[in-house]
């Protein structure tokens, strides 16, 4: 999977989630390159992300975006396992509430199926894949895991997705500055595994 070619300095960022572009930029660090999001290029649209595996629906969307824009292309996918869900939502915790579902109806849903579940069995993790993917069909990822819990009631206003929800040491992420998020969350520690293997390459 490792790129033949050195970094290039422009790679397009594959969401549509500018929420998510944000944090992206923010934590793929390599020096001298820029990120430029999906959704600034005319045209662009979403593929369907059917693959059964966050690696493979990472792929997806960053192939489809080299492919539109003919940059390299970084895109991730994200999972939430709880375990008193048997892992559930998992590679569909973006529509966990059905297709197109918000995230308000994601996190409504998952509150819904966890009432009656007691507080040691909320354990649940984070888990992203960050691939970046070249013109040349070479690819690298980097994987993130950040393990917590499921609350009962969401709290903080912050981030985005699960964040209201999902508490690590006290807090949840929509609790945490964006700061204190990207220093722990799963997609930082994706997104700086990527990174680094990036700069090794450059």
């Amino acid at each position: 999977m490792k790129p033949e070619t050195r970094t290039p300095r422009r790679f397009v960022l594959a969401t549509f989630n500018r929420d998510k572009a944000r944090e992206l930029e923010v934590l793929l660090g390599v020096p001298g390159v820029s990120w430029v999001p999906l959704f600034e290029f005319p045209g662009a649209v979403a593929p369907e992300e059917n693959g059964a595996t966050l690696l493979e629906n990472a792929l997806i969307k960053a192939r489809a975006a080299s492919r539109l824009t003919g940059l390299p292309a970084i895109a991730d996918d994200t999972g939430l396992e709880v375990d008193a869900l048997e892992g559930a939502p998992g590679v569909n915790a973006a529509r966990f509430a059905g297709p197109g579902a918000s995230d308000a109806e994601n996190v409504r849903m998952l509150v819904e199926r966890m009432k009656d579940v007691p507080v040691a069995r909320r354990g649940a993790r984070f888990r992203t894949l960050c691939v970046a993917v070249f013109p040349d069909g070479s690819s690298v990822a980097g994987e993130g895991v950040l393990e917590g819990c499921i609350v009962a009631v969401p709290r903080g206003a912050a981030g985005f997705g699960y964040d209201p929800v999902f508490e690590v040491e006290g807090r949840t992420l929509a609790q945490m500055s964006p700061a204190q998020k990207n220093a722990i969350s799963h997609r930082a520690r994706a997104a700086r595994a990527l990174a680094q293997r990036l700069a090794r390459g450059s």
